[in-house]
């Protein structure tokens, strides 16, 4: 009976219930006021203790629900990462004799498509909330347009490009205005089989010989760096045929610088020399001149 009564009293001083609202998947803190307990804190998910930290032992012991997914920071506030559906409702931080309340709304906005939400195909977007006793009306609005619809799931017949861009999901509670958005890209209808065989000159790079081949920028190095391969190339073969041919010279001269330097050799032939001409009869002498008679002198 004392357990009720000291309950009782503390939901007596528990502060306005505060409203926060939150999505699947998202992290959300729950403040326990401004400064560290004294004594032992304790959460409560709905009537489910899930954290209870004893100042004697000073550390938390856990109990169910949501509390694989939180921790208590501070030594006070309560942190859940990952929200699902489940968590949604009421939180209560009960410490020093008082209690801070918190209503978590969960909310979940989903957009399925059969043909990956392309022009001309059917889409069903889902708008859900949860944390309240009763489910609020959700309203969604179209973008960039005024227009709302007045339900949480709207069947989209067809597609189209118009469809593109931000829907808002709205509801209200106590008075207040929640609104969660929702991205949605439209793609392209998929081409028949007649349409794709159409060439498109545009997009054809050798139709016609007067069309220009674009190449991209990795294209453009690739033929930069075998251009300049090709050179290193030749430079090399050039400069080895050159070192070549001066080795060949050099080789000449040394072999013609050897040669000079033997003595020279001349062929002696060993065979008998040529008889002499037979004399062919005795050659006649020439008359001796005539003594040279003296003059006579008259």
């Amino acid at each position: 009976i004392s357990v009720i009564v000291f309950y009782s009293f503390q939901i007596a001083l528990s502060a306005a219930d505060e409203v926060i609202k939150t999505r699947v998947g998202q992290s959300v803190t729950l403040k326990c006021g401004p400064n560290p307990p004294k004594g032992d804190l304790s959460w409560l998910h709905g009537s489910v203790r899930i954290f209870n930290v004893n100042s004697k032992f000073g550390f938390p012991l856990k109990g169910t629900a949501v509390h694989s997914r939180s921790k208590v920071k501070s030594g006070k506030d309560l942190e859940i990462t990952g929200v699902k559906r489940e968590d949604a409702g009421k939180f209560t931080c009960m410490a020093d004799g008082k209690s801070v309340e918190y209503t978590l709304l969960v909310v979940s906005v989903s957009a399925t498509s059969t043909d990956d939400f392309r022009a001309g195909g059917t889409a069903i977007l889902q708008c859900d909330v949860n944390g309240l006793g009763k489910s609020p009306e959700v309203e969604w609005k179209r973008p960039n347009e005024s227009k709302v619809l007045k339900q949480a799931k709207v069947n989209l017949s067809s597609v189209a490009p118009s469809d593109a861009g931000t829907w808002v999901c709205t509801f209200s509670h106590k008075k207040v205005t929640y609104s969660e958005d929702l991205v949605i890209e439209v793609k392209a209808p998929k081409s028949s089989p007649t349409q794709s065989s159409k060439v498109n000159p545009k997009s054809c790079l050798k139709c016609s010989g007067s069309g220009s081949v674009k190449l991209s920028w990795w294209m453009w190095v690739a033929v930069g760096v075998g251009c300049l391969v090709v050179i290193l190339l030749v430079v090399f073969v050039i400069v080895l045929c050159k070192k070549i041919r001066r080795r060949k010279k050099k080789l000449q001269r040394m072999k013609n610088g050897r040669q000079s330097l033997r003595p020279k050799q001349f062929c002696q032939c060993n065979r008998p020399t040529a008889a002499g001409k037979p004399q062919q009869g005795r050659k006649k002498g020439k008359p001796s001149a005539l003594p040279l008679q003296p003059l006579l002198k008259e």
